[in-house]
């Protein structure tokens, strides 16, 4: 029987192997060499992204369906809250660049299926709240376009905006309260109005239009900001309101600690100055 919750899940799972298919085909020409370039993440080359997402992959399928392998990665991140993420990516990443990419293209079908067959209504456990198939699929979406623009950006291509990116938008607005909370911050108590502009020119509106509070401006900005990719001062967005302001500082829409976030473009030139003075030296 076919319900709402099927067809967006649906949908998300579909958008979700087009973009991993456009990220495919952006690493699978790629010698050594170019699995082994540094992306704009520290410490992370390509193959260390391809290697996060295939693991991210895998932990998500053994919290749809293996309980026993699921406790186990608990007690490992429990054991390294800080750096069990970043220790499975790097370790994922030293394999054999085509090892690697059938690891990837393996797991994210897995996941697939099983979010398919999960029970209507039930929830999976994560590393931050429970997450429903429709959830974690776009969770997954989420990262799997973050990443992507990371690759892109090491490898010097321009990634081209689609409207898949609705899901990023609408998880970034879904964990704003998350944002606040990670930073041991009580969330507002009103909600805020968001529109931003997609990349075909849509509309996208979040929140009551009365709200005093409110978000504007690009769509692909906002889910730079909500994925960290970019400072907000190099972004297309309007806050008004103090805690929307304040917002756009923490936003988040990944689980885990507060991230580090990206250097704005001016913090990046002044700190090659500094750079460059320094080598004459």
């Amino acid at each position: 029987m076919t319900t709402p919750e099927n067809t967006v899940l649906e949908q998300v799972l579909t958008d979700l192997a087009d973009e991993g298919a456009a990220l495919s085909a952006m690493v699978e020409p790629l010698d050594e060499a170019g699995w082994r370039t540094p992306t704009p993440a520290a410490g992370w080359d390509v193959a260390t992204h391809i290697a996060h997402l295939a693991w991210t992959d895998e932990v998500a399928l053994a919290a749809a369906t293996d309980k026993d392998r699921w406790d186990a990665f608990v007690m490992a991140a429990i054991e390294d809250p800080e750096g069990f993420v970043d220790a499975k990516a790097i370790e994922g990443g030293r394999v054999p660049p085509a090892e690697l990419l059938g690891r990837w293209r393996a797991a994210g079908p897995a996941l697939h299926a099983a979010l398919r067959t999960c029970p209507e209504g039930q929830k999976m456990p994560w590393f931050g709240p429970p997450m429903s198939p429709t959830s974690m699929a776009t969770a997954r979406f989420m990262e799997t376009w973050a990443h992507s623009l990371d690759v892109a950006e090491a490898l010097g291509i321009a990634p081209e905006p689609t409207d898949r990116i609705r899901h990023v938008a609408h998880l970034g607005v879904r964990t704003r309260n998350f944002s606040f909370g990670v930073h041991s911050l009580q969330p507002p108590t009103e909600e805020f109005r968001l529109e931003l502009r997609s990349p075909s020119g849509e509309l996208w509106q979040w929140g009551p239009e009365d709200a005093a509070q409110s978000v504007k401006g690009s769509a692909f900005d906002f889910c730079l900001r909500v994925t960290q990719r970019r400072h907000r001062d190099d972004l297309d967005l309007v806050a008004v309101g103090p805690d929307a302001d304040r917002w756009l500082d923490l936003a988040q829409a990944f689980a885990g600690p507060p991230g580090a976030g990206r250097p704005s473009s001016v913090d990046q030139a002044r700190q090659g100055r500094i750079e460059a003075v320094e080598g004459d030296a």
